[in-house]
């Protein structure tokens, strides 16, 4: 399997969950194959004892061409998609039964019950009626909760590579059916339980099955019976590669022998769907809270219970409020909105080409403040071209023509001459390098490798060299490795190369990389006259001077060199190639910077071009000077050095792990990005792991917690900026729902405690709860992106979910809300009898103090006239139909009934909307005192000589 093909695979997109399959019984197809033959899904210890052409014959497939795709639509509709279905969902009827099981509906039965044996078949209804509506409102929250989560799983499909009709095609791993042939590489996770047939150097990671760390090494010889294990081990099937292991080294190829519930994977995954997902620390936060706030309401509650009997009040009465308190006041809804809010924020990332694996990570991206990103691919556009290039013998050339199109002039500096491969010796032979040690080809102007190889055949093209390579045939292949930073491939000539004359050595090693390695390893050079001279320590010096000064431009040094060993190489020339910063990314890094976010580059180049790049894109910051990855060899993971840094060039995979534990230790929240197997550390180590989706491996999107579909830097910005969002709508919820269940409990108390009439009967007191816990608290978790929470700092881990700010500003629009039911209330009562009428204009004004207040809490600090009045659509649906389901309660006959209430006059409810505003106006009065005294403070502290990071903080501090 060629690198052109690896790439593809690597922009595969990341798997939401292991890819697996469904059954292996022997069916007959219909696919015009004579009626006597079968298709068997064979298991892996019966493939292990066969040979590859016996599995083959089995399967009724070819190893050169795979199954056709007639053939395949076939079996795919005999055996069904290749992943297994999770156990059937419980009914809905059953869920929404488990709905009664909660200690509080249950007491409300009770009174239901009590009720109907006391013959109040009035409130016998009402109640029933009541329970009905509260659990249908928790059904409906735990069903969407439900219903976000599982689309989470369904955002990125697992792709691979498979063979059809002697087409290799890139197809989802759910369409993939027995008899497929399958392509592996380095990175890949293998797509179904495979025969292997052919391998290089093939070693998969199967800690998943066996727990050791060690990758197996995997041929294509067949296995003796007693070798093999038939109780269900995968130990000691080396010619067998298993779903959802990882190709940690080669490649291969296998025919797909299992699908489905009998693959191995099949046992573990129906395990794991046992396993109940762990909750959130955000949810153990809100559960925390849910707790502690019960237990209070609760001694609250009993105690308005027993006040109400001392003052010998029905105890049925008392016994009705009581419980009707719990099920408001009690925030057992928290949980379930923090989940769904979560949800809906993780699948608005994902329109914005950001998937997030878990939910626990969209808390801490509200919380990053260093975002430590590859260069390559993510800061840059990955579209390598070559501009510049200078061989060993002085000759300096430009390059025009952009992409990857053969259309382009190689020119020379000195004289503007149009050069070609046979201009000089070393041109000839850098050419000829450039094709031999590269596995990218150029089809119709379409790339299919990595994109710096496919720039090195465009030069080819443009010199007009691309048959050079057809003298020399591959023997080996030594992959880039990221320590040496070099690639090379041993070729031999063929015999009937053109130029065959016998100076000529037969055996080649074609070698590409940083120049600063390769010039190690040359001991000669080309010359001016074309004559091999040997490498001078002035030659080292004046290449190493070539080097930076391609680097100084911006561009990408690669060097070349060719030999008859690896120890013994003549040095051909340098290529510069350039790789032009993406769209938009300069405006996020200086976004990210302005809110506090700390942005670093990381990248395998030269420091002339790392420093050059990094200008370009404004990151800056940092005190130190830029660091190589030798240097951080030799420093400590906790050296003061690192954190100072903003630019680490010449570095590799193994040194980001270094370079996050370094941020780590000072306390930072660090985002780190990679896209190769070796990033998988550093991508685990990070607090937020980030895989590029469409150039990085199974490997790194494995390890990562979040995936950039687009591998676009800008798309990071967008996902911080979702987090702090998310974090900031949880709040309001959390504002708006605290301040009605202490309005209700303060309400209720309070006419307890001084021996009045209740102010709202149990009917009410529910209803009020389906406001709190219904759409107009769920509408808050949805509010848009406000474009300022982009500027925020990011917030400290630390942060209490419920600050002593916002604890204030509940406790503020629950005394509002109390002393304006009161004042209606007593005001209704004149003549100190309770009437329908009283209890509904109460009833209506707590009501509509409770939307004035939910419009309040769309934003802690801005203004609602600032973020739009109509700017949150489902904020306004819910509201309105809350308003519209208070009028029906008012006004029509059968829940005028049940709720106690009876017709209002329309001055009735002007009054009302002018009394319960006051909510609404006072808190907008607060906001716009808050935003003068922040100004205020940032003034006074600049004048006396803050600077503006730290006035900004100290005077948000003290606000």
């Amino acid at each position: 399997m060629t690198s052109a093909q690896s790439a593809d695979i690597a922009a595969a997109a990341a798997e939401s969950s292991l890819p697996v399959s469904s059954n292996s019984t022997a069916v007959n197809l219909e696919s015009g194959q004579p009626p006597d033959m079968q298709v068997y899904s064979l298991k892996a210890p019966q493939a292990a004892v066969r040979g590859v052409d016996e599995v083959a014959g089995s399967l009724r497939t070819s190893l050169r061409d795979g199954l056709s795709q007639a053939e395949a639509d076939v079996r795919l509709r005999r055996f069904g998609p290749n992943e297994i279905e999770s156990p059937p969902d419980d009914p809905l009827w059953q869920k929404y039964l488990e709905q009664f099981k909660d200690p509080m509906i249950l007491l409300l039965l009770c009174s239901a019950v009590i009720s109907l044996l006391m013959r109040q078949f009035d409130d016998a209804v009402s109640i029933s009626l009541a329970i009905v509506i509260v659990v249908t409102v928790a059904f409906i929250q735990e069903y969407r909760s439900e219903k976000a989560l599982g689309a989470l799983k369904k955002l990125v499909p697992y792709k691979c590579y498979c063979l059809r009709s002697g087409i290799l095609q890139f197809l989802y791993a759910r369409d993939l059916v027995p008899g497929d042939i399958v392509h592996l590489n380095v990175g890949c996770r293998v797509p179904a339980d495979l025969r292997v047939f052919e391998s290089t150097d093939l070693r998969i990671d199967e800690a998943s099955f066996t727990g050791e760390t060690d990758p197996v090494l995997k041929s294509a010889t067949q296995l003796h019976e007693s070798n093999v294990s038939t109780g269900g081990s995968v130990v000691g099937m080396k010619n067998c590669a298993f779903t959802g292991t990882l190709v940690r080294c080669g490649t291969g190829k296998g025919i797909v022998i299992c699908t489905g519930e009998e693959s191995a994977f099949g046992d573990i995954f129906r395990a794991m769907q046992e396993e109940e997902a762990p909750k959130t620390p955000l949810q153990r936060n809100m559960d925390r809270l849910g707790k502690q706030l019960s237990f209070y309401s609760l001694c609250i509650i009993v105690g308005i219970v027993i006040i109400g009997l001392l003052q010998r009040r029905q105890m049925l009465e008392m016994f009705q409020i009581g419980v009707s308190l719990a099920v408001a006041a009690i925030p057992e809804g928290l949980p379930i909105v923090v989940t769904v809010t979560l949800a809906i924020g993780v699948m608005r990332m994902a329109k914005r080409n950001a998937i997030v694996k878990k939910l626990p990570v969209v808390e801490t991206l509200g919380c990053v403040n260093v975002v430590c990103s590859d260069k390559t691919g993510t800061l840059t556009q990955n579209e390598m071209t070559v501009t510049r290039l200078i061989t060993s013998d002085g000759l300096a050339a430009t390059v025009s023509g952009v992409g990857y199109a053969a259309a382009g002039d190689v020119v020379a500096e000195a004289n503007g001459a149009r050069l070609t491969a046979s201009s000089t010796v070393a041109l000839r032979w850098l050419c000829l390098t450039a094709s031999c040690c590269n596995n990218a080809e150029i089809r119709g102007n379409e790339l299919h490798g990595q994109p710096t190889e496919g720039a090195l055949v465009a030069l080819v093209n443009k010199l007009n060299a691309d048959r050079l390579k057809q003298d020399y045939s591959r023997i080996q292949e030594w992959p880039f490795n990221s320590d040496t930073k070099l690639m090379t491939v041993k070729c031999e000539r063929k015999s009937s190369a053109v130029d065959n004359s016998a100076d000529l050595p037969t055996t080649v090693f074609f070698v590409k990389g940083a120049p600063d390695r390769l010039v190690r390893a040359c001991t000669s050079y080309w010359n001016e006259r074309g004559q091999l001279e040997s490498m001078t320590s002035g030659q080292e010096t004046r290449i190493n001077d070539w080097a930076a000064q391609l680097g100084v431009g911006g561009l990408r040094v690669l060097g070349l060199a060719c030999g008859p060993d690896q120890q013994n190489l003549t040095f051909c020339g340098l290529v510069g190639l350039l790789d032009p910063p993406r769209p938009g990314v300069k405006d996020s890094i200086r976004f990210l910077q302005q809110s506090g976010v700390l942005v670093t580059m990381i990248t395998g180049d030269a420091m002339e071009t790392a420093c050059t790049i990094a200008r370009q894109l404004g990151i800056s910051g940092g005190t130190g000077q830029p660091i190589s990855g030798e240097q951080l060899d030799q420093m400590q993971p906790d050296d003061p050095r690192i954190p100072e840094t903003r630019i680490f060039y010449r570095t590799s995979p193994r040194h980001k792990n270094k370079i996050v534990r370094a941020f780590q230790a000072v306390g930072k929240v660090v985002a780190m990005t990679g896209d190769g197997v070796n990033d998988a550390v550093a991508l685990k180590a990070a607090d937020i792991g980030i895989a590029m989706g469409m150039m990085g491996t199974e490997v790194s999107k494995e390890a990562a917690d979040m995936i950039l579909i687009d591998d676009h830097f800008q798309t990071i910005l967008a996902a911080v900026e979702e987090g702090k969002a998310i974090f900031h709508n949880i709040r309001c919820f959390i504002r708006f729902q605290l301040s009605t269940s202490i309005a209700a409990l303060t309400l209720v108390t309070m006419a307890t405690v001084f021996n009045l009439p209740s102010p709202l009967n149990a009917m009410q007191i529910l209803w009020i709860n389906i406001l709190m816990d219904g759409p107009p608290a769920q509408s808050l978790g949805v509010e848009p992106l406000d474009p300022d929470l982009r500027k925020k700092p990011p917030r400290r881990p630390s942060d209490s979910v419920l600050p002593m700010e916002l604890l204030l500003g509940v406790l503020r629009s629950a005394l509002i809300i109390v002393a304006g039911t009161l004042f209606v209330f007593h005001r209704e009562m004149s003549d100190n009898k309770v009437t329908p009428r009283d209890t509904t204009m109460t009833f209506t004004c707590f009501v509509l103090f409770d939307m004035f207040n939910a419009l309040s809490c769309r934003s802690k600090s801005k203004s609602i006239f600032t973020i739009g009045l109509f700017s949150n659509r489902t904020f306004c649906i819910a509201v309105g139909l809350s308003l519209i389901g208070q009028l029906l309660v008012i006004y029509v006959p059968p829940f005028q009934a049940i709720f106690q209430t009876e017709a209002l006059y329309a001055t009735d409810l002007l009054f009302l909307v002018c009394l319960c505003s006051t909510v609404f106006w006072i808190s907008e009065l607060a906001k716009l005192m808050h935003r003068h005294h922040y100004n205020f403070s940032r003034a006074a502290l600049s004048l006396i000589g803050f600077n503006n990071r730290r006035s900004t903080k100290f005077s948000d501090s003290i606000v």
